[in-house]
């Protein structure tokens, strides 16, 4: 992992009416790094991508990718520059095929189907995507499969950072293990900087070499996983009382 820094958000602050869900935000992704992202809901961490990918423009502070302020432009423009996301709520191609819907994020980068489907075959391959699959509907795959083509699909645009919104969300445990491996496979084998938002304790903890705790807007904590479990702060934030 190296100590550059890839994405420095600074005071990030946003306002939906009289609801603060953003409050003088800062914190640095390094380049290499996983960042694990985790706070109780409401606590901003989707709002936070929101505002780094262009989907929301924040109404106070700055976002710098590589140096580069990028602070409320469009997504294509945020696409481009290298910072992909997959969302929340599952957005597959119900009536594209497996093959098709990764393509798609495959041209972003070129204007040629043919190369775009050749990339996205080795994409799927690699996320462990059979080629058995390649032809299938969306609205015929299962759960985990959706989450695997969301990733190959943002893989696909060649981010340098990928934010990945609760991406094992309703997978069964041995689902969970499946993804983890993927993720780490990701980082390490294509070298992609990963913030990583989850809810599923177990699974963030393995696979993340830092953690940035938000709670009601606010940057709450910050450290390695084992350091930000045991903070009093972060079980108080949790389970709503001060351990005993």
């Amino acid at each position: 992992m190296s100590d550059a820094v890839l994405l420095e958000v600074v005071n990030l602050s946003k306002r939906f009416g009289g609801i603060t869900a953003l409050n003088n935000v800062s914190m640095r992704i390094t380049k290499g790094e996983i960042l694990g992202i985790i706070g109780p809901n409401g606590a901003g961490k989707t709002t936070l991508v929101n505002c780094v990918t262009g989907i929301y423009k924040p109404d106070g502070g700055k976002v710098l990718f590589l140096g580069e302020d990028i602070t409320g432009r469009q997504p294509h423009f945020i696409a481009l520059k290298g910072i992909a996301r997959t969302w929340q709520k599952i957005r597959p191609f119900y009536n594209m095929t497996v093959i098709e819907a990764v393509t798609a994020g495959a041209l972003l980068r070129t204007k040629d189907v043919l190369k775009a489907r050749e990339e996205a075959a080795e994409i799927l391959e690699f996320v462990g995507i059979p080629r058995s699959k390649f032809e299938v509907l969306g609205k015929n795959i299962a759960l985990i499969e959706h989450k695997l083509v969301d990733l190959a699909r943002a893989i696909a645009t060649k981010p340098k950072l990928l934010f990945l919104d609760e991406v094992v969300a309703g997978l069964r445990p041995h689902e969970v293990d499946v993804i983890a491996d993927v993720v780490k496979k990701v980082n390490r084998e294509m070298g992609i900087t990963l913030g990583v938002i989850e809810h599923v304790m177990r699974f963030v903890m393995n696979i993340s070499d830092r953690i940035v705790v938000l709670h009601e807007g606010r940057l709450l904590t910050q450290g390695k996983p084992a350091e930000v479990a045991r903070d009093p702060l972060v079980v108080e934030a949790y389970l709503g009382t001060k351990p005993v």
